[in-house]
């Protein structure tokens, strides 16, 4: 009975307005530092890029967006996504619902879906943020980034936004929570391109390439704020 009283849109609607809220709340009391100081300058230049998050680490997201650049984030079709989606809208996100999976999996969990309406916000001019991770499987990147990659013609570029007061939970991706009155920094990665002729071996050096840079980028904005990555093991860990 719960669960269907948390699933329903309304109940979600004003649990993700409340998770906007408290997520304003977070960004307005932290000193957040960006790196590369110009951030939003190029993101500014850069709309139609791709940008890329570990899973877990993507709460913290919204912290880095900026009023008036659009965005759309991929979010999972799984009951509790609706209020991740319904916060995305409240802090001027555009949400596309769709889930990874194995390959018989893909219509039924959006996928298909999910690249076609990236590749239309792409194409329309925004910038579309997603994990890459492989379902279930932190750290890994699967080929589904790589081809959105490859298909738009746009570059992947890591991002991690970090708080030094946190939550970190001990699940599969050690999924982090940001709690207000401390250090934050949201730091870019260089861009990775995937040629639109990229064969099977380009695709996955580009796939290994992303892997190793957002690794990089989460370790060096934590280590800014003194700390370890805390999803940073999640990679050898069973989900």
């Amino acid at each position: 009975m719960m669960k269907r009283f948390f699933r329903h849109p309304a109940v979600q609607t004003g649990i993700g307005w409340l998770l906007s809220l408290y997520l304003r709340f977070v960004r307005a009391t932290n000193r957040l530092e960006f790196d590369p100081p110009d951030f939003h300058d190029r993101m500014a230049r850069n709309f139609g890029g791709i940008f890329a998050i570990w899973h877990g680490q993507n709460f913290m997201l919204p912290l880095a967006h900026k009023r008036g650049a659009r965005f759309a984030v991929l979010i999972s079709r799984h009951g509790d996504g609706g209020i991740i989606a319904a916060a995305s809208v409240a802090m001027g996100l555009e949400p596309i619902r769709a889930s990874g999976g194995r390959p018989n999996q893909i219509d039924k969990k959006g996928g298909a879906a999910g690249l076609r309406a990236m590749l239309t916000a792409l194409k329309e001019g925004a910038s579309v943020v997603l994990t890459p991770d492989a379902p279930k499987v932190a750290r890994i990147a699967g080929p589904g980034i790589i081809a959105l990659a490859k298909l738009s013609g746009r570059p992947i570029y890591p991002i991690v936004v970090a708080t030094s007061r946190r939550i970190d939970l001990d699940n599969w991706d050690r999924t982090s929570i940001c709690l207000p009155f401390g250090r934050g920094i949201v730091l870019l990665g260089e861009p990775i391109e995937v040629a639109r002729d990229a064969d099977e071996g380009a695709l996955e050096a580009a796939r290994l390439l992303l892997q190793e840079r957002l690794d990089a980028v989460h370790a060096r904005a934590y280590a800014s704020l003194g700390c370890v990555d805390p999803g940073a093991a999640a990679r050898s860990m069973p989900s």
